[in-house]
């Protein structure tokens, strides 16, 4: 296995982890606990932020194009109409 690869399932890893954290902290209703998630959390996504930059850096992701203003204002406003 290259390293490469390695960086990238760790990366697909990290992912599910913060995707469990988002799903377990809002159903916790033990404060302590509560926190401990969000910390454990934190600490994910910055480990998921540094393989972030060094898979960049090493050009093993690319990432997409950044949006255009139009793009922008335009998700923005389906978020920001009202519901009814």
């Amino acid at each position: 296995m290259n390293e490469k690869t390695m960086v990238a399932d760790t990366l697909v890893g990290i992912n599910g982890e913060l995707k469990m954290f988002g799903e377990m902290i809002p159903q916790t209703e033990e404060p302590r606990l509560k926190q401990t998630l969000k910390d454990l959390r934190n600490k994910c996504e910055m480990s998921q932020e540094e393989l972030y930059q060094i898979a960049r850096a090493k050009q093993y992701y690319v990432p997409a194009s950044k949006a255009t203003e139009e793009e922008v204002q335009h998700v923005k406003s389906l978020f920001t109409q009202s519901v009814m």
